[in-house]
């Protein structure tokens, strides 16, 4: 493993300045499940880690069946993942936290960290921004907020700066009837990153649908909205055609790409298939 210096600094602001000083080779601690691989196996050239595991205020969780769940950066996988209110309220998000690597990288990898890593595959995100999260990130000019779905701007990057640092999401209340799913599609069971992932939110009124949001991962340069599946969704009578046209129609809002896990026709293809399978398993867990 490559010789890194390490600080451990006791304040958001004090953690940002030493990120803008020690430049671009300088890296955020907190899980590390990630990080700690690349730096061992040469991957990232790392000169400087910050721990932020010292700061107070950034490890808590707040559950209110009012206003929502509420998650600071340092709360990991495992700790949600048995969160009552999470499998109960959020159970899209609690399959994607079932999903993400093995119960002991669960309970070292923080949630944040994983959305920060931005990986178009991660597991957490395309739950996190069917349901609307929001992102809070600490700036030298203060906290800023905005919607998760806004916050990435490609594989591996988001639009935090040199110095800023997520602090944590917020996770609205469900409105009510609401339904939700997550489905993710691998070459195995476990320990495996997503060939497309696929999750779903709508309001239930009856059998119409309205507010549907779809989020794919794995089939775009980031998670990616399904507009077009969600228009055609959304004041629709659920029936199997309307279902239907929806995967078809999220099929043609991605834009896969192929690699060594699959190629972009099966992956387009398995958009269909699991677009249709997730707005049918939300619709039977209210059945």
């Amino acid at each position: 493993m490559r010789r890194f210096a390490y600080h451990e600094p006791s304040t958001l602001e004090e953690a940002s300045k030493l990120l803008v000083e020690l430049g671009d080779d300088a890296y955020v601690f907190a899980g590390g499940t990630d990080l700690l691989v690349e730096i061992r196996e040469r991957l990232r050239k790392v000169s400087h880690l910050v721990n932020i595991k010292s700061i107070p205020g950034i490890r808590d969780i707040s559950w209110d069946p009012a206003t929502g769940l509420t998650l600071g950066a340092l709360v990991t996988a495992r700790q949600l993942e048995t969160l009552t209110g999470v499998q109960q309220t959020y159970p899209n998000f609690a399959e994607a936290l079932r999903s993400l690597g093995s119960i002991q990288v669960r309970n070292r990898a923080t949630v944040v960290g994983n959305i920060c890593r931005a990986s178009p595959s991660a597991d957490t995100i395309p739950p996190l921004i069917a349901d609307g999260a929001i992102i809070h990130y600490y700036t030298p000019q203060g906290m800023r907020r905005m919607p998760l779905s806004e916050f990435f701007t490609g594989p591996g990057r988001t639009v935090l700066k040199r110095g800023e640092i997520a602090t944590g999401i917020i996770l609205p209340a469900p409105e009510a009837n609401s339904v939700r799913a997550y489905i993710k599609h691998g070459r195995r069971k476990a320990m495996e990153l997503a060939t497309v992932g696929v999750a779903v939110s709508f309001v239930r009124e009856g059998n119409r649908c309205s507010q549907a949001r779809i989020a794919l991962g794995a089939v775009g340069p980031t998670v990616v909205r399904a507009t077009g599946a969600e228009a055609i969704l959304n004041g629709s009578l659920l029936d199997d055609d309307v279902i239907d046209r929806a995967g078809v129609q999220a099929m043609n809002d991605c834009t896969p790409i192929s690699n060594v896990r699959a190629s972009a026709d099966y992956r387009r293809e398995m958009v269909n298939v699991l677009t249709r399978r997730a707005v049918r398993t939300a619709l039977e867990a209210t059945a």
